[in-house]
């Protein structure tokens, strides 16, 4: 119970459709202008369905300079694991290393593999395609959101989110589980993390210690967001866009970086991309528990008012929006692919 009202208090925690049900008119009027549903492909021409469904990550990052994300492997899935092994010694990379699905759901799968034992675990649990990724050396993130209009020289910065990952701290006493029973939000996966852990949260930490349970930054396994639109500047704003302009027909979406001090991020120094969404982007900033429902309607409309304008100018120069038989298509190979990924 008291878990229930911490999420119905909460907005962050609401139902998809919950918080998203006035943006549907508005995805509405912009669809009858567009004459298709499925306008959001065209923001980003390059990438697969704009980045809105049924992409892959690995093209993805084959758009990106390599020395901006970690060394990557993709997994055909149900390929062989000798195949995998192969690979894996080919490329060089060393445990421990990300495992996590070629096409994403908001963390789902994502997992730290420690060894080989792991990866064969992961792989005989996968019927679908994953990427084996080398781990960032980096401990904080922030998702930076970018737009740029086709026939404008630059672009810009609309929102930052920094991260706060699961980080339990011991207290001489309390076991690791009851460490995570203090925080709500650390409760809310409770469930997977004992499927993770299983005896390890029986550990007791020492006074002052701190155990990162869930090294990655996604709000879906635990992390704060916490809106740092602040940071915003015109260095930073400079080094996003030296890589955008790197990236083929790249206008709008987030970069989700890690870094060692946000001083080196504005120097271009220091910092390796995790991942690079698309036209699929919220601007995750919304999801500050100092903000409220009000203002996350204010900026996704304000970004979905962002992507049909650039999608307008590139379908203008001649990049199709999807119709829609192709968009229904394309939709229902996402869903088929989503399906597999959240039974893992």
């Amino acid at each position: 119970m008291r878990l229930f009202i911490h999420k119905v208090f909460n907005w962050e925690y609401w139902p998809f459709g919950l918080v998203y049900f006035p943006i549907f008119f508005l995805w509405t009027y912009y669809a009858i202008k567009a004459k298709t549903i499925f306008f959001f492909n065209a923001a980003n021409p390059k990438i697969k369905n704009g980045g809105f469904i049924n992409e892959s990550k690995i093209e993805i990052y084959d758009l990106i300079p390599q020395q901006y994300y970690p060394k990557t492997l993709f997994v055909k899935g149900k390929s062989s694991f000798d195949l995998v092994i192969n690979k894996l010694n080919e490329s060089g990379q060393q445990f421990p290393l990300i495992a996590k699905p070629d096409m994403g759901l908001r963390g789902n799968a994502v997992k730290k593999v420690n060894s080989i034992e792991e990866l064969k675990s992961y792989h005989e649990k996968a019927d679908f395609d994953f990427l084996i990724q080398d781990v960032i050396p980096y401990e904080n993130e922030v998702g930076i959101f970018y737009v740029k209009l086709p026939n404008e020289s630059k672009g810009k910065i609309t929102g930052i989110v920094a991260k706060e990952f699961l980080i339990v701290e011991g207290d001489g006493k309390s076991t690791i589980e009851e460490l995570i029973k203090k925080n709500p939000r650390f409760e809310l996966q409770l469930s997977a993390l004992k499927k993770e852990y299983k005896e390890k949260l029986l550990k007791v930490l020492l006074q002052g210690e701190k155990l990162n349970l869930v090294p990655y930054g996604n709000h879906a396994r635990g992390a704060k967001f916490i809106d740092a639109s602040h940071l915003i500047s015109d260095k930073l704003t400079q080094v996003i866009e030296e890589i955008s302009s790197n990236i083929s027909e790249f206008y709008f979406g987030r970069f989700d970086i890690m870094y060692n001090t946000f001083e080196e991020l504005e120097n271009g120094q220091n910092f390796s991309i995790v991942e690079l969404n698309g036209s699929g982007s919220e601007p995750t900033h919304i999801y500050d528990p100092k903000h409220s429902i009000f203002f996350a309607w204010k900026e996704l409309a304000r970004h979905i008012g962002y992507m049909y304008k650039i999608g307008q100018h590139n379908h203008n120069r001649g990049f199709k929006f999807l119709n829609h038989k192709e968009g229904m298509k394309e939709y229902r190979e996402h869903n088929e692919c989503l399906a597999k990924i959240v039974t893992i």
